[in-house]
């Protein structure tokens, strides 16, 4: 019995320090400084791409048809479609607008989401929350790629987004590869930490 709980112990600490190895070789060197970075990065960015967003909402891709006055009055009936005012191509390519809307309106959400939690107060330092902000990063920039693709697709002519469909589907799987990695090693941190804190928990 001596002999296992010491075989136990000695493979406790070997685990503790190969977490430990793993989370120093994961961490950054001068913390402060990057999370100060971090912060103005993510705002700037956060910001930039939510006031796109709401530009690419109120200002589709195709334009929105004009207003057609006849006695100082918006014309709009059954057989003027779109009406004034409301997107051409979201009546011409319906479904592609739809695809369109809904990934820009996760792109806008998510930065929003982002800025806020940038101007709530919570502790940046906090490994939970700096996992929290780079996964919302993450799926802004994808959702901000996605709407790039559905927007550049309604407005190019078929002849021209044929010839370049396969070169888009090369860098889009190209993206995927990168968002899988950058994702890993986003989880794999904060399941180190835990795993960190969890050893580090003294045992009654």
């Amino acid at each position: 019995m001596v002999n296992l709980s010491e075989e136990e112990k000695e493979e406790s600490k070997g685990w503790r320090k190969a977490l430990k190895n793993v989370g120093n070789w994961m961490t950054h060197k001068d913390k402060d400084k990057w999370l100060k970075d971090m912060r103005g990065n993510l705002s700037l960015v956060a910001t930039v791409i939510a006031t796109m967003t709401f530009q690419s909402a109120l200002n589709p891709p195709g334009g929105v048809r004009p207003p057609k006055e006849s006695q100082e009055k918006v014309d709009c009936s059954d057989d003027l479609w779109p009406c004034p005012g409301e997107s051409v191509l979201g009546f011409r390519m319906a479904k592609d607008y739809t695809h369109f809307l809904i990934w820009n309106t996760t792109c806008f959400i998510s930065s929003s989401a982002v800025c806020l939690l940038l101007v709530s107060g919570f502790p940046l330092e906090h490994r939970f929350f700096t996992w929290l902000l780079s996964i919302g990063m993450c799926i802004t920039i994808t959702s901000l790629t996605l709407t790039y693709k559905y927007g550049v697709d309604m407005v190019t002519p078929d002849p021209v987004w044929e010839t370049s469909l396969s070169m888009f589907k090369k860098v889009f799987k190209i993206w995927i590869a990168l968002l899988i990695l950058v994702a890993f090693v986003l989880c794999l941190r904060l399941f180190i930490w835990i795993l960190t804190k969890w050893f580090a928990k003294p045992k009654k």
